[in-house]
C-alpha cells in the first residue's frame, strides 16, 4: 500500500511541482492545509518559497507550528524544502529583521556572504557518511538551488548530533540536514530531476 504524504498548504511553496515529484516516487499525495490530515499522514512535506517572515506568517496563520513540532516529537517524518527547511531553525534574519522560527533544529538563517546572490542553479552536495537522503547518489550529483539566505553554522549543528550536508557558494552552508525523523533540503528536489527523485524515494523509504 502506498504511503500517504501531505504537502502542507500554508499559502507559500511550490505545491504542485512538489506534489508531482512525491507522487512520481510512489506516494499517495494530498496538498492540504487540514492540520488533522497533516498530523496523521505517514509523511509531511513543508515547502516554502520567498521571504522567511512571510512563510512563518503563513504557518502561524493556519496554526501549523504545533502540528509540525508534535509530529517530530512523536517520531513521525517531516521533510522541509527550501524556506520550508529554513523555518525549522531557531530564527531567520532578513533586511535586519529577525523572525522567530519553529526552533526544531539549531541555528539561524542569514544572507549568504557570496560574490553573487542569489545562489541560483545547479550545485553539488557533500553528504555525511551515514546519510539517508543522499544514499546511493554519486559525489558529483547536482541539485537545483535558488536562494539568497542559508544557515551557515554547520559545525554547531554537527556538534548537536545533526547530520549535515553542505554546499559552498561564497561560504559553506547547510544544503540539507537529518535530525532523526526531521529532514530537510535547502535545494529543490522537485526541480532536481532524477537526483531529486532518488532523494525523495530515499525519504519515502523512511515512512
Amino acid at each position: 500500500m502506498a504511503k500517504s504524504v501531505v504537502i502542507l498548504d500554508y499559502g507559500s511553496g511550490n505545491l504542485r511541482s512538489a506534489e508531482r515529484a512525491v507522487a512520481r516516487v510512489g506516494a499517495d499525495v494530498e496538498v492540504t492545509s487540514d492540520l488533522a490530515k497533516a498530523a496523521r499522514a505517514d509523511g509531511l512535506v513543508v515547502p516554502g518559497v520567498g521571504a522567511y517572515a512571510a512563510c512563518m506568517a503563513g504557518i502561524d496563520e493556519i496554526g501549523a507550528g504545533p502540528t509540525i513540532a508534535e509530529r517530530v516529537r512523536a517520531g513521525a517524518p517531516v521533510l522541509g524544502i527550501c524556506v520550508g527547511m529554513q523555518v525549522l531553525f531557531d530564527a531567520g534574519e532578513e533586511h535586519g529583521v529577525v523572525t522567530k522560527g519553529l526552533g526544531l533544529a539549531p541555528g539561524t538563517v542569514s544572507i549568504l556572504r557570496a560574490p553573487v546572490v542569489p545562489h541560483m542553479g545547479w550545485n553539488t552536495v557533500e553528504w555525511p557518511a551515514d546519510t539517508v537522503l543522499g544514499a546511493g547518489l554519486p559525489a558529483d550529483t547536482r541539485f537545483y538551488f535558488v536562494h539568497s539566505y542559508a544557515s551557515t553554522v554547520v559545525d554547531a549543528q554537527a556538534a548537536a548530533g545533526v547530520k549535515v550536508a553542505t554546499t559552498i557558494h561564497g561560504e559553506p552552508f547547510v544544503a540539507a540536514f537529518e535530525a532523526g525523523v526531521l529532514r530537510a533540503t535547502q535545494f529543490h528536489p522537485e526541480k532536481s530531476g532524477d537526483a531529486g527523485a532518488t532523494l525523495l524515494a530515499n525519504w519515502l523509504g523512511t515512512l
